[in-house]
């Protein structure tokens, strides 16, 4: 492919972010404005002796800009179905209340119908809880210690090839037909590798958040962990991966009750699964790393031409940013309002009942001829990023918003690139510490020039 052609292709692709990062500029630069009603989430607060090893934390609420409780419970009417329109429309605008953090989240990641009732979340709720116990009494079972306020940081099973073998092969013993004996040996071999992997869980709870009072709590840990534990048995293609519970984190945090924890967990998962797939050749955000690499190039070939250099352009500095959304990066606190606003922006109604039937978020584009009759008041029940996609037509979900934000970033360091960095160990020094970046707008990357 000529140089014409494969610029041509980009433009096809990424015409679908035009506007994109004037959004992510709108995130980036409010996130660190002053706040005038502004007041502390005590359940994400420091422990003294950590006060100095944490990013400072930016974000408070706003009047009249963030959501509120009191414009929250006005959101709904009689019955319960919720004006989501207005309440993307302040999200976007000042993010969420810590106060109402929580049951705001279960929409947005597409827990519950905006059009539903009252009775009827009440009812999913309770079924929803009563199916995540049945699932942890499965692991239960497996695993005794399971739910008893503790957690497992030893190995259970070694990783030995001959026990391993040993362990799924027994199933095939006995005098079951072959039908059941491969179905007991699948069963088996999924067991042996839950159990491989719960002692790593423990290992990164105990790393979790561990300036956060919240976690000096042995149960709270416990509580991680058992969220973490169950989805990697129920998602048992992907399990549990590194940085899985930067995302969690913050559920266990905000829902008080395990189960909510687990489904909140559960939906942002939805989003994210696929980055962290993994193979001995590819890595599961390369799609994204790949774009990132494309807007660069595109917007600033010198800036580009540089990183190339330093890690032949697979922008893998950026790895962890795409992969656990500047959990590293930034406080919890701002984290958790960058979370909501990309969120809100990128918001399909829809989402809520198209994930009881698909594990893609690929899946929940509405129908072209749906589109082709929205009038304006449906249109602003999509976040404005959604909506941008569903005008231009362009359903490509592998440009999620975050790499637009990334990239702003990265532009915003720029001149620091350029001038510190002289390896890839230097491009994450200089790249890292974002605060400094969010504390007024980055440079404006119009994706219209590409």
């Amino acid at each position: 492919m000529s140089a014409l052609e494969s610029k041509i292709d980009y433009r096809r692709k990424t015409e679908a972010g035009r506007g994109s990062l004037d959004a992510c500029d709108g995130v980036a630069g409010f996130m660190m404005k002053s706040s005038t009603a502004g007041e502390e989430d005590s359940r994400f607060a420091i422990r003294p002796e950590c006060q100095g090893n944490v990013p400072k934390t930016h974000f408070k609420p706003r009047a009249r800009k963030t959501l509120s409780a009191r414009r929250w419970k006005a959101a709904f009417s009689q019955d319960g179905h919720l004006d989501i329109a207005g309440v993307l429309r302040r999200i976007q605008r000042g993010g969420v209340h810590p106060s109402i953090k929580g049951v705001v989240w279960e929409f947005l990641l597409g827990c519950f119908d905006p059009n539903s009732t009252f009775d009827e979340r009440n009812e999913l709720r309770q079924r929803r809880r009563e199916q995540y116990e049945a699932w942890k009494a499965e692991c239960q079972n497996m695993v005794p210690s399971m739910g008893n306020g503790k957690f497992i940081t030893a190995p259970i099973i070694m990783d030995d090839d001959h026990m391993i073998k040993d362990l799924t092969t027994n199933a095939d013993s006995g005098d079951d037909d072959g039908a059941t004996s491969s179905i007991d040996a699948v069963l088996a071999e999924k067991v042996t590798q839950w159990k491989l992997g719960l002692h790593q869980i423990g290992l990164d709870v105990i790393r979790t958040d561990r300036a956060l009072v919240f976690y000096e709590s042995e149960a709270n840990q416990a509580k991680l962990w058992n969220v973490l534990a169950v989805y990697a048995w129920v998602d048992h293609s992907i399990g549990y991966v590194q940085g899985m519970n930067d995302i969690c984190s913050p559920m266990v945090i905000l829902m008080e009750n395990e189960a909510d924890a687990f489904w909140c967990f559960e939906r942002a998962m939805r989003r994210l699964r696929e980055n962290f797939r993994s193979s001995a050749t590819s890595l599961g955000v390369q799609s994204q790393l790949s774009t990132l690499a494309g807007i660069i190039r595109a917007i600033d070939p010198k800036l580009h031409e540089h990183l190339e250099e330093l890690d032949g352009g697979q922008y893998l500095f950026a790895l962890r940013m795409l992969m656990v959304l500047f959990r590293r990066e930034l406080s919890v606190v701002d984290a958790l309002y960058l979370w909501e606003v990309m969120w809100a922006m990128e918001y399909n109604p829809n989402i809520s009942s198209l994930y009881e039937v698909s594990r893609s978020r690929s899946d929940v584009a509405p129908n072209e001829n749906v589109v082709s009759r929205m009038d304006a008041k449906q249109l602003k029940q999509y976040g404005k990023y959604e909506r941008k996609l569903i005008k231009t037509g362009h359903r490509d979900q592998k440009s999620a918003l975050v790499v637009f934000l990334v990239a702003s970033v990265i532009e915003a360091k720029k001149k620091r690139l350029l001038k510190e960095a002289k390896g890839p160990d230097d491009v994450v020094k200089v790249h890292i510490p974002l605060p400094s970046c969010f504390s007024s707008s980055p440079s404006r990357l119009d994706v219209s020039e590409i």
